[in-house]
């Protein structure tokens, strides 16, 4: 097995602007070990799924316990760099939000997303206040030796309808991205965002390595990469889709 830390250091190189690492997110031990016999090169949990599956909703519900336990069992089950979506921290405060970032290293993960939004609130949590969180996730990941990657969301597009994405909402996720950038972040994630010619303007302007959703409205692999995406994620849609498969076919079964 490779030990954790070469794996952070693998992981962090996969991020190329314009050759875009693919993350098909997984979230169970089953999962992960599909997805690599796939050829993976690393495997990212998304909240969604991983609530989901043990019959939670989405939003910090799944006990921290619960999902750290999970990627024990993940991490123990493949050879690959596993990153895990640590929501907002499990807290608002810089403290606790070190503490779970330092539970997370300690389980195995070698990375992780950490979003702006205000969990079980609403709207996104002011810039100062981000990045004071992203400066203690920081501090965590230093103080363990381990080269996680911190993975700095923001759910501008995510809260707003895709015909309404406009350079106003661009302006302000440069903004945060070059913010969270000056405070230890190492890449910056854009859920929800599909519009080409703000997709351009995003990876252009900031520094940090851009992740985007392939949800329905986003561009294709390949146009992602012309753009110069350096992260490419699935969140909840490989669960979704299996899920809906699953209850088809016993439903065939079922009715006979």
């Amino acid at each position: 097995m490779i030990d954790q830390t070469t794996h952070a250091r693998t992981f962090r190189s996969l991020h190329v602007k314009g050759d875009p690492v693919v993350l098909y997110n997984i979230w169970d031990p089953g999962s992960a070990q599909a997805v690599a016999r796939a050829g993976a090169k690393a495997l990212a949990t998304g909240s969604a799924p991983v609530a989901m599956a043990f019959g939670y909703a989405d939003g910090e519900n799944i006990p921290l316990e619960l999902a750290l336990d999970n990627i024990r069992r993940i991490v123990a089950s493949v050879d690959l760099p596993v990153t895990m979506d640590l929501e907002g921290g499990y807290g608002v405060e810089p403290i606790v939000v070190a503490g779970s970032v330092t539970r997370a290293i300690e389980a195995g993960a070698i990375g992780f997303n950490f979003e702006d939004q205000v969990v079980g609130g609403s709207g996104l949590h002011e810039i100062g206040t981000q990045q004071r969180r992203i400066e203690a996730a920081k501090q965590a990941v230093e103080a363990s030796g381990v080269p996680a990657f911190i993975n700095a969301r923001t759910d501008i597009f995510l809260k707003n309808k895709p015909d309404t994405h406009n350079d106003a909402m661009l302006d302000e996720a440069i903004e945060r991205a070059r913010a969270y950038a000056k405070c230890g972040a190492d890449g910056f994630f854009a859920p929800g965002l599909g519009d080409e010619r703000l997709i351009g303007r995003l990876c252009s302007a900031v520094s940090l390595p851009v992740n985007i959703i392939a949800l329905a409205h986003v561009p294709p692999k390949k146009r992602l990469a012309e753009l110069g995406v350096a992260r490419i994620s699935y969140g909840p849609v490989p669960y979704r889709k299996m899920i809906a498969w699953l209850e088809e076919q016993a439903r065939e079964a079922i009715s006979g």
